[in-house]
C-alpha cells in the first residue's frame, strides 16, 4: 500500500502499542505504519459487516473506531478513542 497519497478520515491522537502488539508486528516482518494507515484510511480489515457500518456511522458522529487485521495466526486490533485522543495498537486478549 502506498501510504504517502493517504487521506486520514479522522485524528490518531497519540499512537501505541502494547508489548504483545509490537511482538506480533516484529514476528510477522510488519510495520505498524502499514496498518496504521489502513485504519486510518477507512480500511477497518477483517471486522464483520455491523462493525463497519458502525465505524462508519462513527466517523460522522465521533465513536469510537475499530480495526482488526489477522496477521499470520494472530490478530491486530487497532482502537481510535471517541474524542481522537489516542490510537491503540493491541491484540484481543490485552483488551
Amino acid at each position: 500500500m502506498n501510504t504517502t497519497n493517504i487521506k486520514p478520515l479522522f485524528p490518531l491522537g497519540q499512537i501505541v502499542a502494547t508489548p504483545g502488539a509490537l511482538e506480533l508486528l516484529d514476528e510477522s516482518g510488519q510495520a505498524p505504519s502499514s496498518y496504521i494507515s489502513r485504519h486510518v484510511s477507512g480500511e477497518w480489515g477483517d471486522i464483520c459487516k455491523k462493525d463497519k457500518q458502525l465505524n462508519d456511522a462513527a466517523l460522522k458522529d465521533g465513536n469510537r473506531l475499530l480495526s482488526a487485521y489477522q496477521i499470520g495466526e494472530g490478530k491486530l486490533w487497532i482502537i481510535t478513542e471517541a474524542d481522537r485522543s489516542s490510537t491503540a495498537l493491541l491484540l484481543p486478549c490485552e483488551y
